[in-house]
């Protein structure tokens, strides 16, 4: 039986089970009074062992075996583990993470193991209870050897008697048909699997609801059966009876549909999600220009514009579908955090605590997979240069322990992610004279804005750092920030108060590929603008005007909102047609920034396919990609961001 289609399988099935084991030692290192961390740490293991040794991977198998032991001794003890427990734990998952990534790469034998010597040394000093309790005893097995067979055993089964297993999968577990080809596996560890109802070729289709019977000849106790089929993981429920003889086995329909009413999920390679995206976008791209040839005939041929209005509500409906099987909820991403601000804070010596909220808020899973890098540097930094060290915390009268919060939220069409620290503030000051010091404003300025301060911390290779360490001082982090969150179509926003702390606002939209645009006209050529951060429109003249900072600008809703041309900026004047008397405004809002954008017409709103493109050396930075129209000239999109 191949296994390595299910590869793929046991990998993110791992990872799964990894991040818990990581979220679960935070859990447990902060109240290490709690007993249930280390139950739920043996269990995640434990189904970890389970999927290694039935894929063959032995020395995945072993370390988890080992760290199984030393939790099971630290169960019993039912005492609050020491530091060096806890860090040893950790390491341990950081090593076990590795060795699951090498095994299915095939790259096993290089997994480093080093760390099972302090394991083993640690589950010998841990004293047990002379008792496990009751609970224990559910979950603790027949001691195992440190790694298992993966072959089957064929003189067990000549031994033994032959019984029915009946497996039903848990209605929730991902890829039913892969845990029950694991299952029959690990049943062929203990003996011989004679017949299956459903055929094993069936776990691949759709219809699989997660149940099947085999016959099992083997000497095994029924015990046993269970407990090796258990081991597998995502096992709702397991009977073992006696032999089947030789009559059919079959499910009644009601059996058959093992939680039924509940959704169904398989899990999707990401190429084919991009690859339907691609198409879809296409299809959009020809829907308008199909839409545009149908405008000619209005009138001539009915079932023109019939044809016309079904095709675009069928690849609408077919748009929307694909882009909710790509939105993924932010905690995918968010849950790695935090580790990362623990090792980090315990790395400088600081009380760090770390919380995160709105983790069900979805995202495209392009940008959210863009989002982890620039994430990590805000977090690094608001731990090294936002939260204080303990004792500066205490002259400042202010809890010891400082407070990171990592929230997202949706606003409009548009997801707002911030970063917050209760740490010292950024001492506007300090920037001011380095920025001076280094020529990045003129010697007169006097004070810095949020935005200023943001242009200026955002300068590659700025930083305020009195020396480089291994979290930071470089001045790459808020750079690598802003230069991806500008790329993904979004902004960043800092505010910051000295001693109360600072937030950076991370706004994006939620998808990419494909956008609702407003088109609008200056001069000869068409502009695309997203509605992501379109506010509202108003007419140039009708509203009173005034000036900000040297600059034209418009009074709306009792706030000056500051004014961009986009015939001055994009330098059109020249051979077009005279500007309109009456000239649109487009008011963007990003956050508390605004600005009104004059143009000369606004054309349509339609949705357009986001091109990518690398912009001519000396284009002003004010574009973020380009689209194709339905007549076939491309047209420009213009980034919000770098207009407001």
């Amino acid at each position: 039986m191949d296994l390595s289609q299910y590869a793929e399988l046991f990998l993110a099935e791992s990872r799964e089970h990894l991040s818990a084991c990581n979220q679960l030692l935070l859990e447990w290192e902060r109240n290490r009074a709690s007993p249930e961390p280390v139950g739920g740490l043996f269990r995640a293991v434990h189904t970890i062992k389970g999927m290694a040794a039935t894929m063959g991977y032995g020395r995945v198998a072993d370390l988890a075996h080992r760290m199984e032991n030393l939790l099971d001794q630290l169960r019993r003890s039912a005492r609050a583990p020491a530091d060096e427990i806890i860090q040893l734990l950790f390491r341990a998952t950081d090593a076990l993470e590795k060795a699951v990534g090498l095994a299915v790469a095939g790259r096993e034998r290089e997994a480093d193991l080093t760390v099972l010597a302090d394991i083993d040394h640690a589950a010998v000093q841990a004293k047990p209870a002379p008792q496990p309790s009751a609970l224990a005893r559910h979950f603790v097995e027949e001691p195992e050897p440190p790694s298992l067979p993966a072959a089957p055993v064929a003189s067990a089964a000549s031994k033994g008697a032959t019984r029915l297993v009946d497996v039903i999968i848990r209605p929730e577990a991902p890829l039913k048909g892969g845990r029950a080809m694991l299952v029959l596996r690990k049943l062929q560890t203990i003996g011989k699997v004679e017949r299956v109802q459903p055929p094993a070729s069936a776990f691949e289709s759709d219809d699989f609801d997660g149940r099947f019977v085999c016959e099992l000849a083997t000497a095994a106790a029924p015990a046993a059966i269970e407990a090796a089929v258990r081991s597998v993981g995502d096992v709702e429920r397991v009977t073992v009876g006696g032999g089947i003889g030789t009559e059919e086995v079959h499910l009644s329909p009601a059996e058959s549909v093992a939680g039924g009413g509940r959704g169904r999920h398989i899990r999707v390679d990401l190429h084919r999600l991009d690859t339907l995206m691609d198409l879809i976008g296409e299809l959009v791209t020809e829907r308008g220009r199909l839409n545009e040839v149908a405008a000619r005939w209005v009138g001539q041929d009915p079932e023109i514009d019939e044809i016309a209005i079904q095709i675009s509500r069928l690849s609408a409906d077919l748009q929307n579908e694909i882009i909710q099987a790509r939105m993924t909820p932010v905690w995918q991403v968010f849950d790695r955090f935090p580790r990362l601000v623990r090792d980090v804070a315990r790395q400088l010596d600081k009380q760090v605590s770390f919380r995160v909220e709105g983790k069900e808020i979805e995202l495209d899973r392009e940008i959210l997979d863009s989002l982890g890098d620039p994430l990590v540097h805000l977090l690094r930094n608001a731990v090294d240069h936002g939260i204080e060290s303990t004792a500066e915390r205490k002259r400042a009268k202010k809890n010891p322990e400082g407070e990171i919060v990592l929230s997202a939220a949706r606003e409009r069409a548009s997801v707002a992610i911030s970063i917050s620290d209760d740490g010292r503030g950024i001492d506007r000051v300090k920037i001011l004279e380095k920025a001076k010091r280094e020529g990045i404003v003129g010697p007169h300025v006097e004070s810095l804005s949020d935005d200023q301060l943001l242009r200026v911390l955002a300068r590659p290779g700025f930083s305020t750092a009195e020396s480089v360490t291994s979290v930071s001082g470089r001045g790459v982090g808020i750079d690598v920030a802003m230069t991806r969150i500008r790329a993904l179509g979004g902004s960043v926003e800092i505010r910051t108060e000295p001693g109360k702390g600072t937030t950076f606002v991370l706004r994006l939209p939620v998808t990419l590929a494909i956008v609702r645009a407003l088109i609008a006209a200056v001069g000869h050529e068409r502009y695309a603008l997203p509605l992501t951060y379109v506010a509202e429109t108003v007419e140039f003249g009708t509203v009173p005007l005034t000036t900000m900072e040297g600059r034209d600008a418009i009074v709306l809703h009792d706030r000056v909102v500051p004014l961009v041309d986009l015939r001055k900026l994009l330098g059109t004047n020249g051979g077009a047609p005279a500007p309109p008397p009456r000239r649109p405004v487009i008011v963007l809002e990003m956050g508390e920034r605004r600005a009104g954008i004059v143009v000369d017409g606004m054309l349509s709103q339609q949705e357009i396919v986001v091109k990518g493109f690398d912009a001519p050396h000396g284009t002003l930075p004010v574009f973020s990609g380009a689209t194709i129209m339905g007549d076939g000239v491309p047209a420009l999109i213009l980034d919000s961001a770098g207009l407001v």
